[in-house]
């Protein structure tokens, strides 16, 4: 695979560290630019952040000394430095869909984090082991945009990346209705417990705009291609509780299933252990080896022992047993900045990669 030039617009939050600490090394993808807001454009990335460096390992040498970009008054500079950029910022919506077409537009891919594009029917939202197939939309939206290159691409809610995957393989018996309660770490919110000590011994349950995002976007994910663009899944029926929990990584769901054709768990944990993806198949760098892992143990998954398992990006399910009012429940977890945030939108750039959507 030949290497890419690429920014990270967004790099001073959460989600932009996490995006320069999965670059540092990776194989492919070589990291150029980095770009925020005016208020930290012309700093060195180390005097940008400050003491808000959040990640568990330091700020890598060569980004620290590297000077922030302002993301919107230099896009036409930073479109012609990079390949590519990923996307992860913090402005109004309207802002963010103008700033990630402005940058397709100039011929510049987006693999985006924010939410801005996810519905747009042209836009694919990428977990790849599970609508790979999306990206052939990516035609119809450069005939929008008169592009020949760019795009936007983006990477759905953190909240479903733990139970869309579980629920994924089992489709075939026909799911009618899932009811998934998502308890969320405090790195969703971009905070720290040192950022955020009233979340010590403390659970939050409203977390706005998550169950409405949770219950629709499962939808796009398991839609289909018609015509050059993406139709939503009419089924299954989801409704969904999202609570904000006293964690630092990891979301956890408590899910609820009904079957059209109720399997049985021997099946079921059988089709999660089989179970793989176009980037299992393809090898890519992120790419989980184990994409859907099964406990026994009747204690897991815990956030704390299992959110890192295969770099953060594999998703670890437990406790599947027959239920009173659904046919089965079950507890599964995802790291929701790596899986679910910037590790899910570098795996999905790889996807692109791969199929040649950078070119």
């Amino acid at each position: 695979m030949q290497s890419y030039n690429v920014g990270v617009i967004g790099a001073t939050g959460m989600v932009g560290q996490r995006f320069i600490t999965l670059l540092a090394g990776h194989p492919w993808f070589k990291l150029k630019v980095l770009a925020a807001s005016e208020r930290s454009a012309g700093k060195t990335y180390r005097e940008a952040v400050g003491g808000k460096w959040a990640m568990k390992t330091p700020i890598p040498d060569f980004v620290g000394e590297t000077v922030v970009m302002d993301a919107v008054k230099d896009m036409e500079k930073i479109a012609k430095a990079v390949d590519f950029v990923f996307c992860a910022v913090d402005m109004p919506s309207e802002e963010i869909i103008a700033l990630e077409q402005g940058y397709a537009r100039l011929e510049c891919p987006v693999v985006s984090n924010n939410k801005e594009h996810r519905h747009f029917p042209d836009v694919p939202m990428l977990i790849p082991e599970c609508n790979a197939e999306h990206v052939s939309v990516i035609e119809t939206q450069r005939k929008r945009l008169g592009t020949k290159r760019g795009f936007v691409a983006v990477k759905p809610n953190c909240s479903i990346q733990s139970y869309v995957p579980a629920l994924h393989p089992l489709r075939e018996y026909g799911i009618e209705t899932v009811l998934a309660c998502n308890y969320q770490a405090i790195s969703g919110a971009g905070k720290t417990f040192e950022t955020w000590p009233e979340m010590v011994d403390n659970l939050i349950p409203f977390i706005k705009g998550e169950e409405q995002k949770s219950e629709i976007e499962p939808m796009k994910i398991w839609g289909e291609v018609e015509n050059g663009v993406i139709v939503p899944a009419k089924k299954p029926l989801i409704t969904t509780q999202c609570l904000r929990v006293p964690v630092s990584d990891g979301h956890t769901s408590a899910v609820f299933v009904k079957f059209a054709r109720k399997p049985s768990k021997e099946a079921i944990i059988k089709a999660w252990a089989e179970y793989k993806g176009e980037p299992q198949e393809l090898g890519l760098p992120s790419a989980p080896k184990q994409f859907l892992n099964y406990f026994e143990e009747d204690n897991r998954p815990q956030a704390k022992l299992d959110r890192d398992l295969e770099n953060g990006m594999a998703v670890s399910i437990g406790r599947l047993r027959e239920d009173t009012l659904f046919d089965y429940k079950f507890v599964c977890l995802s790291h929701n900045t790596l899986r679910g945030a910037a590790g899910g939108g570098v795996l999905a750039a790889e996807l692109l990669a791969a199929k040649g959507y950078f070119e």
